[in-house]
């Protein structure tokens, strides 16, 4: 085991003063004697002045980078020596260090994303406003002559007044789940048969994307606890997000399996699918790709993030695979007892 350079020289320095001393009470030593212990005694001085020298100078170069990395250099890093208690301080600075060089990282990762999210929710909602603004003047105006044309014109408005509504919703929701003023009202729920329910609304939109419709699910029931609105909500932009981005594929499905107390739901389809580099990004609201999030042109993208929210303020998780061309998959698992049910803050800020 290495000792203290400093502690032993320190030591041998008081071994060599005892030593002194001893020799003088005893009686006069010879020269050569009180030479040789005078000479020992003067090197281990200067052994101990010169070592505790180093070890401030160390610890003054320590204190000097921990100064540069709080600076914002966190690229810097103390090297590590021969004395086994400071290589322990410096071991714990670099640890500091690292820890704020990821805390930097993080922030510009998180005030880059909010910007881009921002501009993204910006453009949604002045594209729809834009457009029924143009409309309401060209009906002010007398554009449309016919009664046709007037109920051509007030039907658009009706869309893009839809559309601006859900972007607006979506937008509060994820507002309330980040104050985590969104209050569960768990039920026992047959979950197969409230995504057979989900199902049935969608099925006009699955014949006219030309679908086909493929349905695993049990006959028996599926007993959750689950909030019947959040999961309806958390069904639907699923199923709504399979037809939209798998519309260029043939088939939809759905399966419902248990396994070790938790029930799993996926949610496929055999569109064009999502890039691995991109699978990672699809649950992030401050995220958007036309690839994964708007291939089909509209929506806000922030569905996927509100679902996995949801799920996770359940209990559950959500969790995505893709082979592009082949199959891409959703899966939502929500725990049988419905244990787990959480604050939604909470789950918003680690995402």
């Amino acid at each position: 085991m290495k000792r203290d350079p400093v502690k032993l020289l320190g030591a041998i320095h008081l071994i060599l003063l005892a030593a002194l001393a001893g020799l003088t009470a005893v009686g006069t030593p010879s020269a050569l004697t009180n030479g040789v212990l005078f000479a020992a005694l003067f090197a281990s001085a200067a052994g101990l002045l010169i070592s505790r020298f180093r070890y401030t100078a160390r610890l003054r170069d320590v204190n000097r980078q921990l100064a540069r990395a709080l600076a914002g250099n966190v690229n810097t890093r103390v090297l590590a020596n021969d004395d086994p208690a400071l290589n322990e301080v410096i071991f714990s600075v670099n640890e500091l260090i690292g820890q704020l060089d990821k805390l930097q990282v993080y922030t510009i990762k998180t005030e880059t994303g909010r910007k881009r999210f921002l501009s993204n929710i910006s453009h949604d909602i002045r594209t729809p406003l834009t457009s029924i603004i143009g409309y309401i003047d060209a009906l002010r105006d007398g554009v449309a002559g016919s009664e046709e044309q007037k109920r051509q014109y007030l039907d658009v408005l009706a869309r893009k007044s839809g559309v601006l509504k859900k972007l607006i919703d979506e937008v509060f929701l994820l507002a309330k789940l980040d104050a985590d003023e969104i209050r569960l009202q768990p039920a026992r729920l047959d979950l197969a048969e409230t995504v057979r329910e989900a199902v049935i609304e969608f099925l006009p939109e699955l014949h006219q994307a030309g679908l086909e419709l493929v349905l695993q699910l049990p006959e028996e029931a599926c007993p959750v606890v689950a909030d019947r609105v959040s999961l309806l909500r958390m069904l639907n932009n699923l199923i709504q997000n399979a037809v939209k981005h798998g519309g260029d594929g043939n088939k939809l499905g759905l399966e419902l399996s248990f396994a070790q107390g938790k029930y799993c739901l996926t949610v496929w389809d055999n569109g064009a699918g999502i890039p691995a580099e991109e699978l990672s990004l699809v649950f992030d609201r401050m995220y958007r790709t036309d690839a994964s999030r708007s291939r089909a042109g509209g929506g806000s993208g922030l569905g996927l993030a509100i679902t996995k929210a949801l799920a996770e303020k359940h209990g559950g998780t959500l969790g995505a695979d893709s082979e592009p061309g082949v199959r891409t998959a959703f899966y939502l698992t929500l725990p049988e007892t419905g244990k787990g049910l959480q604050p939604a803050a909470d789950i918003l800020r680690n995402n």
